[in-house]
Order: structure tokens, then C-alpha cells, then sequence
């Protein structure tokens, strides 16, 4: 009884339509942390809630501001409710199309309770990306 009452206190908390608007960070880590993207982040949350995320993203020196949309059936499955060091709020899996061939990177948007955003950038291949981005609130619309 006594966790279904914090579930609901963190619920109501937690309105993930606070995170809409502009953010911005820095690329952080070293050595094998960072290989191939670009020292800074951009993401612009234009739409968010439980069952998806859209928005524009652009990394310095890898790609200008894309559009992207969480994968539909990742929300749906336990992918979902990711957990790692810090205890997201939300985690939101995406695509971003890379110019210049290499092919799609995958991308993790993972929300956190203090107002801020994590970003990880991934792509394997002949092209690999390994990227973390913490990003601060640049101004809610």
C-alpha cells in the first residue's frame, strides 16, 4: 500500500509536459565515452508525454536540427521504463538520419526529475558514434 502511494505522489510530481521546450548541453565523458560527435547538443521538445516524445535535435559538427520522434513500440514495451545511475524519469528511443552515409544513429532521450535531460548518440559500423549529452533547461514554452 505503501508504494502505490509514492508511485502516485511521484506521478503527480512529475508532469512530463514541463520538459517541453529548448535545451542544452555539453558533451560529456572521455576516452571511449566519445567517439565521432560533436562537443555540444541542442534539443528542442515540442511534444511530450508517456507514449512519446517529438521534437528537433542537432549536434555540433554531426548534424543541424532534426526532426525526431520516439520509436512508437519501444514506448509501448518495457524498453520503455530504461533505468541506469540517476533514476530517469522517462527514457525515449529514437532514429536520426546522419548525412554523409553511415547510416541512421540511434539515439536515448532519458528525462530526470532535477530538470535536467540526458542524450546518448550511438551508431556501430565503418562510422561509429558513442556520444553523452547533458543538457540543461534553456527556457520551457
Amino acid at each position: 500500500m505503501r508504494a502505490l502511494a509514492i508511485v502516485i505522489a511521484l506521478a503527480a510530481c512529475n508532469d512530463l509536459r514541463e520538459f517541453r521546450g529548448s535545451w542544452s548541453g555539453s558533451r560529456v565523458g572521455d576516452g571511449v565515452l566519445r567517439v565521432g560527435a560533436g562537443e555540444g547538443a541542442t534539443l528542442t521538445i515540442d511534444g511530450v508525454d508517456s507514449h512519446g516524445l517529438q521534437g528537433r535535435l542537432a549536434i555540433d559538427g554531426l548534424f543541424d536540427e532534426t526532426t525526431i520522434t520516439s520509436v512508437e513500440g519501444a514506448e509501448a514495451d518495457a524498453l520503455a521504463g530504461l533505468t541506469f545511475g540517476g533514476g530517469a524519469l522517462r527514457v525515449y528511443l529514437a532514429f536520426v538520419t546522419i548525412p554523409g552515409g553511415g547510416g541512421d544513429a540511434f539515439a536515448m532521450i532519458a528525462l530526470y526529475d532535477e530538470r535536467r535531460i540526458e542524450v546518448r548518440i550511438l551508431r556501430g559500423g565503418t562510422s561509429p558514434l558513442y556520444g553523452i549529452y547533458v543538457l540543461s533547461d534553456g527556457g520551457a514554452d
